[in-house]
């Protein structure tokens, strides 16, 4: 983060002299009539019959808090002139603005108010893109939205140096440039100038010192600002702007957070610009720009680029879809349409876009309403066309692979300035998807360390730092979308889950829904996939000709898909106005169905036949799961209470992802072997005993090899491993391709 000039000294605004020095010094008539202008605006304006900014001084007076907020648009209902100046020059405008505002105080609360009046502004013009900020309009009024990734700590910053000769002792008070331009001192002393003091030995060249204890400062706080991820053309990075608040704006906002930014595009010379080895004069024009922050605004969780008010025809369309028999259907359907069935796939993918609704019990403790899916299966399943439809679909999405994915990519990283030798965070993919979606592709092939670092984030949905002194923990209120293969590349009939999944109990647990994805090898069924395949080819509808027909009105509702933007929409729409709650007698419905199923894992886990099969652990974070799916089901339908029905199909949705994925691979236990085939499994792992000694680390590639030149057959060295390693006579390390013996 180049240009974070710890050594240099900045202003925020108006002079904190006073305002008889100000007006002594730098203004003029018409300057003077700009702020009693604006004065006239905070002491007239009114709406509905009430003086906005008169309550909001008084109030702010009462509570020692030096600030007020300010609309753009009130200014030019009230005076056109007035804002047109401002937005013009805000630079010059400002700490009139400032100094007027302490003026109106004075007047409201007949008292003598200490500090200056800082002024922040909002304003209801559609935010630009921060790739769109052009250099015609440097020292113009802009308004940018965008995700907060890194933030400094606060600085004190000076906005008039008290500087005394070192040699005489004269003193004088010298006012700095606002934003990010630093003061020059003199080089001279003053008293050497004029006949006065002709006589007198001379001062030597650069003979001023700051006097901190006669200066003034304000708390400076600069960030960084990053595009949306939903706003950036696909194939290109995102663009960052620097952002300069001071006083009551700083210390307000964290890595992650989603902000609206009204403020004065400004430009600085960083010192990582200035060239080296060329002469002075060719770096001059260099500049790099920031943002100096009149106003900030934290965006509601789950804002997005396609979000706006709803006005009463949207809202009616809205709820005449909700209210539709086949919404859940129609909704399922246009979870991306070019894939061939997998039905119940889109269904979980349309409770994970939904979500639940969170909650905080009276402890504190938040318990998420997020929807975590797997995807594990077969290559060539559309797994990865499932998670690129969803981070488009979703208000808010991000998508990463998880081969080039390392922890501090996915949570948070703690990185030195080089400039300032400053550490600061900068957020990764969970913290920028904040209130949406995480799409995290190759889930298998990321390293483990690398997975447990989002344990914290996937069930607490916070991600805690501690590291080079910064102590802090972040938001990321996100739901998890995740595609892995099997250890073999494709899924084994022959093999259990547990051999064929290389996760840990721990991050499977925190899945709401784990879907095994199968490529059944099927004529009929092949047959079905092909048509359909070839049908999406032959009539898809050219891109230009696609934008020239918009669906509008009640077409958007009565056509067979969804349209994509609508959709988008109406996810945020359900998440913003409904939250729903389980009835009492869908809770009664999951108490018994909790019970059963808890009830019959351990039945399973009694029988020493089926030790180690079940790979999939059944915890009450799995009822928590099937709660946060009747909720999401119910928010399809702007529903505010869960039913039975919802329960049930939340059930079924559990049973046909998680529950099977758990019972995966129940049937192919010793039981079930022919007796040969178990005799030969047993002289393989008395074969693997006299090979390996206890404590002994062995590769797995290599004990099957030399298994099959004793005669072994390959099924059965297998079969042999894996009772061992349920047994526990082994240890698996590496995926599986190195075991250690343990007894």
């Amino acid at each position: 983060m180049s240009g974070w000039d710890t050594g240099q000294v900045f202003v925020s605004g108006a002079p904190a002299g006073g305002v008889e020095e100000a007006e002594g010094d730098i203004r003029t008539i018409a300057s003077r009539v700009i702020q009693r202008k604006f004065v006239e605006f905070l002491r007239n304006f009114q709406s509905q019959g009430v003086f906005i900014y008169r309550d909001r001084l008084r109030r702010r007076y009462d509570l020692k808090e030096y600030y007020i907020e300010v609309s753009i648009d009130h200014m030019l209902a009230f005076d056109e002139e007035l804002a047109s100046n401002f937005l013009k020059d805000p630079n010059e405008c400002l700490p009139l603005f400032e100094l007027g505002a302490k003026e109106a105080a004075q007047i409201i609360n007949v008292a003598e108010v200490e500090a200056n009046f800082q002024v922040l502004f909002s304003w209801s013009s559609a935010p630009s893109n921060i790739r769109d900020l052009q250099s015609s309009q440097v020292s113009q009024i802009v308004c940018v939205r965008g995700i907060v990734i890194s933030a400094s700590r606060t600085r004190a910053k000076a906005t008039h140096l008290n500087i005394v000769c070192s040699s005489c002792g004269a003193s004088k008070t010298l006012p700095v440039r606002p934003g990010f331009s630093g003061a020059q001192l003199p080089r001279k002393c003053d008293n050497d100038a004029g006949p006065a003091n002709a006589g007198r030995k001379q001062c030597p060249l650069d003979p001023y010192v700051i006097n901190p204890d006669k200066s003034y400062f304000v708390d400076q706080q600069t960030l960084k600002l990053q595009e949306s991820p939903e706003t950036v053309p696909t194939g290109e990075m995102p663009r960052h702007l620097l952002l300069s608040v001071d006083r009551y704006i700083a210390n307000r906002v964290s890595p992650g957070t989603r902000i609206r930014i009204v403020g004065i595009f400004s430009i600085f010379q960083a010192a990582s610009q200035r060239p080296k080895g060329m002469g002075g004069s060719s770096g001059v024009a260099l500049r790099q720009p920031y943002l100096r922050v009149l106003g900030m605004t934290t965006e509601a969780e789950g804002a997005s680029h396609t979000m706006r008010a709803w006005d009463p025809s949207e809202e009616s369309l809205y709820k005449e879809l909700a209210a539709r028999p086949d919404c859940y259907e129609k909704i399922t359907r246009s979870i991306d349409p070019a894939i061939f069935g997998h039905d119940d796939i889109k269904k979980g993918i349309a409770t994970l876009l939904f979500s639940g609704s969170r909650k905080t019990p009276p402890t504190g403790t938040k318990v998420r309403g997020d929807i975590n899916v797997l995807l594990l299966g077969d290559p060539s399943t559309a797994k990865s066309q499932f998670l690129k439809f969803a981070e488009r679909l979703a208000p808010i999405g991000v998508y990463t692979s998880g081969k080039g994915s390392s922890a501090a990519g996915l949570t948070a990283s703690v990185i030195r300035d080089a400039s300032s030798g400053e550490f600061y965070l900068e957020g990764g993919s969970m913290v920028l998807a904040d209130g949406g979606i995480v799409c995290i592709d190759e889930f298998d092939k990321m390293r483990d360390q690398d997975r447990v670092a989002i344990h914290e984030a996937m069930e607490q949905q916070t991600i805690s730092i501690a590291k080079a002194g910064i102590t802090t923990v972040l938001n990321s209120r996100t739901a998890v979308l995740a595609a892995a293969n099997p250890l073999s590349g494709r899924y084994d009939d022959m093999k259990t889950a547990t051999e064929q999944i290389d996760f840990q109990n721990t991050i499977l647990s925190r899945f709401d829904m784990i879907f095994i994805v199968r490529d059944i090898r099927d004529e009929e069924k092949d047959q079905l996939i092909a048509r359909h395949v070839l049908n999406v080819h032959m009539n898809v509808t050219p891109a230009a000709t696609a934008s020239e027909r918009r669906l509008v009105g009640r077409e958007l509702i009565e056509a067979d898909d969804l349209d994509i933007d609508f959709f988008r929409r109406y996810i945020s729409y359900c998440k913003a106005k409904c939250a729903p709650r389980i009835s009492p007698e869908a809770a009664k419905t999951l108490e018994n169905y909790f019970v059963r199923i808890r009830s019959e894992m351990r039945e399973r886990t009694r029988d020493t036949r089926m030790a180690g099969i079940r790979a999939i652990p059944v915890t009450v974070r799995q009822l928590e799961a099937i709660v946060r799916i009747s909720e999401a089901l119910a928010k399809m339908r702007l529903s505010r209470v869960a039913t039975e029905e919802h329960v049930a199909e939340a059930i079924r949705l559990f049973r046909v992802s998680t529950m099977e994925a758990a019972n995966s691979g129940m049937l192919q236990v010793d039981e079930y072997l022919p007796p040969e085939v178990r005799m030969e499994v047993q002289r393989a792992e008395a074969a693997i005993s006299r090979m390996i000694e206890v404590g002994g680390t062995a590769s797995t590639r290599s004990v099957v090899d030399a298994l099959k030149r004793q005669g072994f057959r390959d099924f059965s060295c297998q079969k042999a491993l894996y009772a061992m390693s349920a047994r526990n006579d082994i240890e698996y390390r590496n995926q599986k391709r190195l075991f250690v013996r343990k007894k």
